[in-house]
């Protein structure tokens, strides 16, 4: 058993948010760790130089009072590097591209990186097929995951993409030793996540916190949709988590809002 009291607030935020007035409201906010997510590719590139400058970047966070303890690799476009793909070359560059990030992840001192296991939309009779295939890849960017000193969190999905049941994480997860898993409130839509969550639990390292209606992902705040929160934040304490309590919500909100919902929420 764990104390959600010792899950410490952290946010996911964008490239935008990647200067020092951003990293001053964090820290003033109470919002002290967070996640740089992007889900194309061109941002790490065309924004951030993130295979360059990515060590200044946690470097003027520090600065500010803020730890950059993750990133959230891009999963798009689909046609260029989804893990799952049949087409030989695009697994090939997100091997490439995803191991180079987390070369640069790994020098500039970042220990957790999200990826997803594929894209969509997928037909039923193609997933077992797509689960070997994003096996073999996720399998290899885990690889330069360790070999950069960074730890891969693999992340459950909706609708068709893979990883939309516990069953389908435990097969990636038997496959690959060093793999661990994010987990997100507000993906699944043909499980419950209590139940998904004690399926998987001492592999979840990392969270991904948003409500939603149980028809499709919403990234509401906390509260705001139909999670069985006192569930949630119990069965996360029963499998012994022991990481943060990371918001992907509250996009446009001022971040005392969001500090605000963590305290209402864990008190």
């Amino acid at each position: 058993m764990t104390n959600r009291k010792d899950w410490p607030l952290a946010l996911s935020v964008g490239p935008g948010a990647m200067n020092r007035g951003d990293f001053e409201a964090l820290a003033e906010a109470g919002i002290r760790e967070l996640e740089l997510s992007s889900g194309a590719i061109a941002p790490f590139y065309d924004v951030l130089d993130f295979p360059n400058k990515a060590k200044d970047i946690v470097s003027l966070a520090r600065d500010c009072g803020v730890t950059v303890s993750s990133v959230h690799l891009p999963f798009g476009p689909f046609t260029e590097i989804d893990p799952a793909s049949r087409d030989a070359s695009v697994r090939a560059r997100a091997i490439a591209v995803q191991s180079e990030l987390l070369a640069a992840a790994g020098d500039a001192g970042i220990p957790l990186a999200i990826i997803h296991p594929s894209g969509e939309p997928y037909a039923e009779e193609e997933r077992a097929e797509r689960l070997e295939i994003a096996a073999d890849v996720i399998g290899k960017i885990t690889g330069s995951a360790s070999e950069a000193g960074v730890t891969l969190c693999l992340e459950n999905l909706p609708r068709t993409c893979l990883c939309r049941t516990s069953d389908e994480m435990r097969f990636f997860l038997d496959r690959i030793p060093d793999l661990r898993v994010v987990f997100d409130t507000n993906h699944s839509l043909r499980e419950d996540n209590v139940h998904y969550i004690k399926a998987v639990g001492e592999k979840i390292v990392t969270l991904h916190v948003s409500d939603y209606d149980f028809v499709d992902e919403k990234h509401w705040l906390p509260m705001k949709g139909k999670n069985d929160w006192a569930a949630i934040l119990g069965a996360l304490e029963e499998v012994g988590y022991s990481g943060r309590f990371l918001y992907e919500s509250g996009a446009g909100l001022p971040y005392r809002e969001i500090a605000e919902n963590y305290r209402t929420l864990l008190a």
